[in-house]
This record gives C-alpha cells, sequence and structure tokens, in this order.
C-alpha cells in the first residue's frame, strides 16, 4: 500500500490550524515580509512593543496586524524615537486616545529635544573648527590658551 506524502499547510491557510479564516504568518514569514531579522521581531516582544504571538504547536502564529505594528514600530524609530518612547506611543495614553493625539505629544517632545541637539552640535561644530587651526606645541600650551580665554570671558570690566 503506498503512502501518502503529507503535505505542509502554510500557516493560516490549513484546515486544522487556528484562526483558518485569518491570514497568519510564523515569525520567518512576518520578518520577510517586514523586512526585519527574526531577532529584532523577538526583541520587540520582549520589550513590550509587539503583542505577544499565540501559540501553535509551540511556534509563534502572528496576525496580519502585526505588520502593521512593525510599521508603526520603525517609523518611530525613522523619527529617532527610543524604544521607552515607543513603548510609550504604543501603551502609554489612554486607549481611546487617538493615534495624531500620541504622534503631536511624543513629537513634540523629540522636537524639542533635537533642536538642543542641533544647538549643541553646532557648538560642538566651533570647537572641532578651532582645533583644527591648533598652531600649540603641546597639549599643555593648548591648556593655557583655554584657562586664559575662559579668564578673559569672565572678566566683568569696570564701570
Amino acid at each position: 500500500m503506498a503512502r501518502r506524502k503529507r503535505e505542509q499547510e502554510p500557516i493560516g491557510r490549513g484546515v486544522g490550524t487556528p484562526s483558518a479564516t485569518r491570514q497568519s504568518w510564523s515569525i520567518g514569514e512576518l520578518a520577510r515580509r517586514a523586512d526585519l531579522q527574526t531577532s529584532a521581531i523577538r526583541y520587540y516582544e520582549s520589550a513590550g512593543l509587539l503583542p505577544e504571538p499565540r501559540r501553535y504547536n509551540g511556534r509563534r502564529v502572528y496576525e496580519a496586524s502585526a505588520l502593521e505594528w512593525l510599521a508603526v514600530i520603525r517609523l518611530a524609530q525613522g523619527a529617532g524615537f527610543s524604544i521607552a518612547e515607543i513603548r510609550e506611543l504604543l501603551h502609554g495614553f489612554h486607549s481611546d486616545t487617538p493615534a495624531s493625539q500620541r504622534w503631536r505629544a511624543l513629537a513634540a517632545r523629540k522636537l524639542e529635544d533635537m533642536r538642543r541637539r542641533i544647538d549643541e552640535a553646532r557648538a560642538m561644530e566651533q570647537v572641532l573648527g578651532r582645533l583644527i587651526q591648533c598652531e600649540c606645541p603641546t597639549l599643555q600650551d593648548c591648556g593655557r590658551a583655554v584657562v586664559g580665554e575662559s579668564a578673559s570671558e569672565s572678566e566683568i570690566p569696570a564701570r
């Protein structure tokens, strides 16, 4: 008697799989669709950014909505948000708070932070420009020059 080869149905399309009517993917398929490593997806889960997936035969099974969550996470990362800030975006507001309000609140803070960093970068640029023109023979001479500059800057002219 010939044995029939048992075919493996893709997750989400097989008769015996949970939610056969909804599209769901393995971690590898989700990673491929999101253009991420599977380790990144596991990290997002452990960091509380991505809902923990259900399991089927011990394997993670992701609903299609996980791809949308990953898109939001990547958008936030592209805007410079930290993992903690992304967690706040996803879970730090009342559940009925619209996305627009969430983005606005976090973006306003991030923009302020970015402007401060830009100011710091401009100051660093000026220092680096001066260092490129340095002609001091020793580092001690540089130190004397800096001490001399700060002393003259802190002097208040007599009236």
